[in-house]
C-alpha cells in the first residue's frame, strides 16, 4: 500500500493552483497504472470477472469517497470500473487527488 493511502484528503477551497508536471510526477510514481491526464485528472480502469463485483466496487469506492469528502467520477460498465479524479475547484489536481487514487488502489488490493 501507498503511504499516500494513509494520509487524510484536504477539503479545496479554491484560490490555489493545481500542481504542475514538476509535482505531479513524484506523486504518480506511488501509485499504481494511473494515468495524468494533460496534468489535469487521473484515470485507470478497473477490471473484474462480472457486472456483480464491478458494482461491489463502485459501492466500496463511494464509502471511501464520502469518509474523504472527495469524489471521484465512476463510469460502471459490465466487468470493469472506470475513475476519474481532479480537484473541481480549481479545475487540476492537488494532492488529494492522489491520495483517493491511492486508497482506491487498495481497496483493490483486499
Amino acid at each position: 500500500m501507498s503511504d499516500l493511502a494513509t494520509k487524510k484528503c484536504v477539503p479545496c477551497r479554491g484560490g490555489i493552483p493545481p500542481l504542475g508536471a514538476e509535482e505531479i510526477r513524484p506523486l504518480l510514481d506511488q501509485l499504481d497504472g494511473w494515468e495524468a491526464v494533460e496534468h489535469h485528472h487521473l484515470n485507470k480502469t478497473f477490471t473484474f470477472e462480472d457486472f456483480v463485483g464491478a458494482l461491489a466496487f463502485v459501492n466500496q469506492i463511494g464509502e471511501v469517497a464520502e469518509a474523504e469528502n472527495h469524489h471521484p467520477d465512476l463510469f460502471l460498465a459490465w466487468g470493469r470500473v472506470g475513475v476519474q479524479i481532479w480537484t473541481h475547484k480549481i479545475d487540476g489536481l492537488s494532492e488529494s487527488d492522489f491520495i483517493l487514487a491511492a486508497k482506491i488502489d487498495a481497496l483493490k488490493e483486499v
